[in-house]
Formats: structure tokens, C-alpha cells, sequence
């Protein structure tokens, strides 16, 4: 019986019967070959192009042999023992390789009973444009992941801290010592004092160097945002949010360092889920149940006297002493006059290099007037002086007149008054004995011992030096 349709069957189970056998035919014919396996991976059918290609001029002689006998590196008793397709894959041949595709034949109760193999192209250029824009997109991800990769990595060493003097090295000494354990690190002091500089030194020198080094300026985004940037977001958690979510600075830290710059600005509520999150090691997303693990080392920097902040109640207390583990004190730069040389023509050759116009020389009176000056903004402000100074000058020569339009004279300390009485050779050597043993002292934290480690003299001689010279320790 037919319907009103001209020349269609009304036994539906014979139009699929006929839509397979035209499915196979058109396979058939477009593909460079096609053969049929049982479930033990024996050839039972293969097309007359096929077994030529592989050798057998009649393709009656390959029916019953196994199907890797036939074409070799062949995958068909995978897709029979799997009952899975391999819908896209190279075949190697020993002429140029094909593109195959292999289905498994299965029975009315969903048993495996043998698999179908076709050959779709002989030659690969047929999928050229595809595998160009694969291979340019996997290039471009790979690009993409060395870049991020570069920019979460440390920039600064330890050689970056420019500086011999006493506190340049003590501080160098403790921040080396920071590195090689996975505490928390609290650094302080002024703007502009290297506490930056510090904090990738520290995590280029640690365990985790290998890992991102992602930083936070608390103090430079709004209170709104911070939790997002911290702990990210689920598709959708509030208004604005990306489609896809956000990730948050701990997950992108995850097995590195999170350095946390102008922690003092950090707004309460927020203090107490950093809290959290330090003592737990794991935290959600907002708008998530997803529960994120937090291996990351923080190092947090201030230029705000967080005492003074706890005692005034805008600085948690039990935050503070978590993080008051390793504390560094970056010192300001007029505590260490004696690294002004070496710091400006460090700046000067780094200035030079970017706007390559020559190589520039302090004069003598420039010198005095940069280590007169009290430098209230620290390094950061040395380099905005000589760089004015170099882009305005007419001369690779700086001298004091060129620097002195940029500074503060009211911050020049006074030349000291030149002594009239004489000073004898023994009274000279004393003090300088005395001021020599200080610095040492004060470098060492007052430990005694480790000041006669440093400056290479027995501890019961130091003992006695002191009590001789009237050092107060």
C-alpha cells in the first residue's frame, strides 16, 4: 500500500533500510576505499580500489584475514573491542597518509558485531586550509600563554636593589633569607623605597619562581571591586559581570606568590575574608559553590604604620599578626646617602638606554647636592629628578644647576661647619672605630655576635671594643 506521495513507501522500516544502502553507496563511491570487519577484526568486505592500494590485485584474498595483516597501523579492532567510532583520524601508509574515519556495526540488542572503515581522502592538502587555521590558532593560544606567563614572572632581582651601604645590605640579607622559606612576607616603608623591587626578588628567588607572580594595588581599585578581584566570579553573579565569569587573583596565583601592594588601604570587610582564606588555604567564588584550593605564598607591602592603623581600628589585629610573620623595613633613601652614587648612574645608563641620546656624567657638585637632599620621595623621585634633568639638558655633563630646578631647597641639609680645632690622629681613629663598630651594630639588629661575624673579629673583642668606646647596644 502506498500514500497519496508518489513513489515513497509506506513501510518506513524500508525507506531507512534504502537510506542506509544510498548512505553506504555514496561513501562508497566518493571515499579512496572502504572495507568491512567481523567482531573478531577479519576483513569481509573491501572495496576493489582499497586492496589494490594495499597490494592484493583480487580483493577475494583478503577476506578472512585479519584486518592489521591487510592494512597496516589499522585501528578497527580497537573500534570492535570499544564498540566506539574513531570518526577523524591519519592512517600512515608507506605512500602519503590517509584520512579515515571507522564506525562500529552493531546489532538489534546493541552488540558489536563488526565495524565499517572509510578512507575520505588520499591526500592531505584536501584539508589544508583546516589544518592552517588549527595550526595558526594553536599558535596564536601558545603566543598568548608565553606572554602572560612572561608578565607573571618575576622582572627584578636581587642585584636590582641598588646599594652597599649597611642598610642596602642588611636588607638584601633578610630578603634573601625570606626567600627560602614559604611564610608570609610584610613589607614597610616609605613610597618610593624598592618595596616592589623587594617582593619579586623575593618570589624570583624562591621555590615557587616557576609559578605566577600576580600583584594587587589595593589602594588603586575601587572597594566594590576588590572581593571580585581577589576571589572572581560565576557567570552572571551580578550585573556586568563577563559571560564566562571571572577568575580572581588568588586562583590565577595558584602555586606562586600574590603580592598584595598598599595593604593598609584594604577596607574591613574584606580584611576578614583575606583572613579566612590565609587560614582555610580555600575559598568561593561569588555567585559559586565551587570551592577553590589557594596555594599561594602572600607578600604584602605598606608605606602606612599598620600598628597605628590596628590601634585605630581600621587595620584587623589578627590580620595583621598573620601577616607580621617576615617583616622587612625598606629604608628611606636619606638613610642611606651612601647609595646615591651608585643609584643615579644606575638610573642614568637605564635612561640613556630607553631614549638612546648618549651616556651622561654627574659632576662633582651634583653629587653634593644629591646627597644633600633629604629625597622625600625616595628612589622613585631620584629617577623623575635626573630623568627631567637629562631630557632638559644640552649637555651629556649634569651638574648641580641642572639638577637644583628640580628639588625642593628647602629639603637641602646645610653643609656641616668645618672644624677649627685641630683633631689628633689617635682621637680621629677612635671615632671612626666608634661610628665604624655603630653601623655595624645597628646593621646586625644589635646582636653582637652577628656583628663580629660581619665584620670579622672575635665576639669577646667586640664586647670589649663596646664597653671601651661607650657603644650603646
Amino acid at each position: 500500500m502506498r500514500n497519496d506521495w508518489i513513489n515513497v513507501p509506506a513501510d518506513y522500516g524500508d525507506v531507512m533500510r534504502r537510506a542506509m544502502e544510498s548512505l553506504f553507496k555514496t561513501f562508497e563511491n566518493l571515499s579512496e576505499g572502504t572495507f568491512i570487519v567481523d567482531a573478531d577484526a577479519r576483513v569481509v568486505w573491501i572495496n576493489k580500489r582499497y586492496a589494490a592500494r594495499f597490494g592484493f590485485s583480487d580483493p577475494n584474498e583478503a577476506i578472512g584475514l585479519d584486518c592489521e595483516s591487510v592494512i597496516p597501523n589499522s585501528l578497527m579492532r580497537e573500534v570492535v573491542a570499544t564498540g566506539k567510532p574513531i570518526l577523524l583520524d591519519v592512517l600512515e601508509t608507506d605512500r602519503e597518509p590517509l584520512v579515515v574515519t571507522r564506525l562500529p556495526l552493531k546489532d538489534d540488542r546493541g552488540v558489536t558485531v563488526g565495524a565499517i572503515g572509510f578512507a575520505l581522502f588520499d591526500e592531505m592538502k584536501a584539508l589544508t586550509p583546516l589544518f592552517a587555521h588549527y595550526s595558526r590558532v594553536q599558535q596564536e593560544l601558545i603566543a598568548t600563554r608565553q606572554s602572560l606567563a612572561q608578565a607573571r614572572r618575576a622582572k627584578y632581582t636581587f642585584a636590582s636593589f641598588v646599594g652597599t651601604s649597611a642598610a642596602s645590605l642588611e636588607v638584601k640579607r633578610q630578603a634573601r633569607r625570606a626567600a627560602l622559606v614559604d611564610s608570609p612576607v610584610l613589607l614597610l616603608g616609605e613610597t618610593g623605597t624598592g618595596k616592589e623591587l623587594l617582593a619579586h626578588a623575593i618570589h624570583g628567588a624562591s621555590t615557587r619562581a616557576a609559578k605566577p607572580l600576580v600583584t594587587v594595588n589595593v589602594a588603586a581599585i575601587p572597594d566594590n571591586l576588590l572581593e571580585v578581584e581577589f576571589f572572581g566570579a560565576a557567570p552572571g553573579a551580578y550585573t556586568g559581570v563577563e559571560k564566562k565569569g571571572r577568575i580572581g587573583k588568588f586562583e590565577l596565583a595558584h602555586g606562586g606568590t600574590l603580592f598584595l601592594d598598599e595593604i593598609g588601604d584594604m577596607p574591613l570587610p574584606l580584611q576578614g575574608k583575606l583572613l579566612r582564606v590565609l587560614q582555610d588555604k580555600e575559598f568561593e567564588p561569588i555567585g559559586s559553590n565551587r570551592i577553590v584550593r589557594a596555594d599561594v605564598r602572600i607578600i604584602a607591602a605598606t608605606s602606612a604604620d599598620l600598628p597605628a592603623l590596628v590601634a585605630a581600628g581600621r587595620f584587623r589585629a589578627d590580620l595583621f599578626y598573620r601577616l607580621n610573620v617576615l617583616t622587612i623595613h625598606a629604608p628611606p633613601l636619606r638613610e642611606r646617602l651612601g647609595d646615591i652614587e651608585s643609584l643615579a648612574y644606575t638610573i642614568l645608563e637605564e635612561l640613556a638606554g630607553e631614549s638612546r641620546i648618549g651616556h651622561f656624567t654627574l659632576h662633582a657638585d651634583a653629587l653634593r647636592l644629591l646627597t644633600a637632599y633629604t629625597w622625600p620621595g625616595n628612589v622613585r623621585e631620584l629617577r623623575n629628578t635626573l630623568e627631567r634633568a637629562l631630557m632638559l639638558s644640552d649637555s651629556e655633563h649634569i651638574d648641580a644647576r641642572a639638577i637644583s630646578a628640580f628639588i625642593d631647597a628647602g629639603r637641602i641639609a646645610p653643609e656641616p661647619e668645618p672644624k677649627t680645632d685641630a683633631t689628633s690622629y689617635t682621637d680621629a681613629m677612635t671615632d671612626f672605630e666608634r661610628r665604624f663598630l655603630s653601623d655595624a651594630l645597628r646593621a646586625s639588629g644589635g646582636r653582637v655576635p652577628d656583628a663580629a661575624k660581619r665584620i670579622g673579629i672575635g665576639r669577646a673583642t667586640l664586647y670589649k671594643k663596646i664597653a671601651a668606646l661607650g657603644i650603646d647596644v
